[in-house]
């Protein structure tokens, strides 16, 4: 079975699955301003879902809300089909959601071992397990295919961009996370710290845990996403299969709110 087969195979699993998260009829105010209006979105196990907008158009407040950071006004949130109150980012940990901002709130004084257990780290007759922690760390960063991390006691402070968005998802993995929300995680990368970060995306996906990536880079959406979601001025204005849709659509999606339906002449030629 060649690559693309099995790629095919895991969207048909996906497609068929019933939805791990569900946003129906979601809105959100501050005062006067409607930050997102009427907002409905699925997204499945192992899904890749990109969330693109214009600056303002409502993702910060999508993911905010998702993460337990804001309540929202109205609508509902369903987690495996059970309808769910996410007041506060403890009740989305419980879930199995994990939000990665881009401050990735890591430690740069701790080690890698350290940040991926902080607050959560195992105890052996009232000493920290420091042999189970660098297992479990090791053996996950081996699970991540990241192979660049000099030593996993090395301070976050030293480490690359995508390095530390590695550990970030590492700490994901480990705290069993289903659903994974990435906010800008290429900003200001490299070339080759940008690749790392999406096979990180990639490998999430086939380990069967969702992502919701927020990006504005839509060369980094379309190499890992299997579905676009567009919000324009707190709505969702388009919800596509990314193999359905092209750069250029998405760019009217988020600029304009819709996609222009291609004309047509007398002889049926576009």
């Amino acid at each position: 079975m060649t690559a693309d087969t099995n790629a095919e195979a895991r969207s048909h699993d996906r497609a068929s699955a019933a939805p791990l998260l569900r946003l129906s009829k979601i809105g959100k105010n501050f005062g006067a301003v409607q930050a997102l209006i009427d907002v409905d979105l699925e997204i499945h196990p192992g899904e890749v879902v990109a969330l693109v907008g214009d600056n303002g158009a409502g993702k910060s407040t999508m993911i905010k809300t998702i993460a337990g950071i804001w309540s929202p006004d109205h609508g509902q949130i369903f987690w495996e089909g059970r309808e769910v109150h996410i007041r506060n980012p403890r009740d989305a940990a419980a879930l199995g959601i994990a939000t990665m901002y881009q401050d990735l709130a890591l430690s740069d004084n701790l080690d890698i071992v350290q940040n991926m257990f902080l607050g959560r780290e195992p105890v052996n007759y009232l000493l920290l397990n420091e042999t189970a922690m660098e297992i479990q760390a090791r053996q996950t960063l081996s699970d991540l295919s990241v192979t660049t991390v000099r030593s996993i006691r090395q301070p976050v402070g030293s480490l690359s961009g995508g390095q530390r968005q590695a550990v970030a998802v590492a700490r994901a993995v480990l705290e069993d996370a289903q659903l994974v929300i990435m906010d800008e995680p290429t900003a200001a990368l490299g070339v080759s710290q940008t690749a790392m970060v999406l096979r990180l995306v990639k490998n999430l996906s086939e380990r069967g845990v969702a992502v919701l990536l927020i990006s504005h880079n839509l060369n980094d959406v379309f190499a890992v996403a299997d579905t676009v979601a567009a919000l324009y001025l707190g709505r969702i204005a388009g919800v596509l299969k990314a193999a359905d849709i092209d750069t250029q659509r998405a760019v009217e999606l988020i600029t304009t709110g819709s996609i222009a339906k291609p004309s047509t002449n007398g002889s049926g030629e576009s």
